[in-house]
């Protein structure tokens, strides 16, 4: 007989990853997180979702939304740093240029107020 899997409850999977309840919750919710339910309703989890949660949090932090991170193959979620699968690696491209792009432009805009500054001091006495 094989022992059951251990589990944890959403506060044990907060406090695991540093991510909130509601976070959890929100995550659930969007269909990228997956909870079971105990006999009291409870949601409860496999140790393995957090690595999962924190691959969340990474992609979040890289500009990937929900929706996007929702589409996103096993090889993306479910391994905690995975850098890239051949199934996201165009997504990835893209969002790096569409950063790069966004670059540019607040350097462009940065340029423009430094140059109306500079105008509107007028010559150094």
């Amino acid at each position: 007989m094989t022992a059951p899997t251990p589990s944890l409850s959403i506060g044990q999977l907060a406090i695991a990853t540093g991510v909130s309840v509601r976070s959890l919750r929100h995550y659930e919710a969007q269909g990228v997180l997956v909870a079971g339910r105990g006999a009291n309703g409870y949601r409860h989890y496999p140790a393995s979702t957090v690595a999962q949660v924190r691959q969340l949090q990474r992609l979040l932090g890289a500009g990937f939304s929900l929706a996007e991170i929702r589409g996103f193959p096993d090889c993306m979620l479910l391994i905690e740093g995975a850098q890239a699968c051949p199934e996201t690696s165009a997504a990835q491209r893209e969002r790096l240029e569409s950063l790069e792009r966004q670059i540019g432009e607040l350097e462009s805009r940065r340029a423009c107020l430094l140059q109306m500054l500079r105008e509107s001091e007028g010559p150094a006495a």
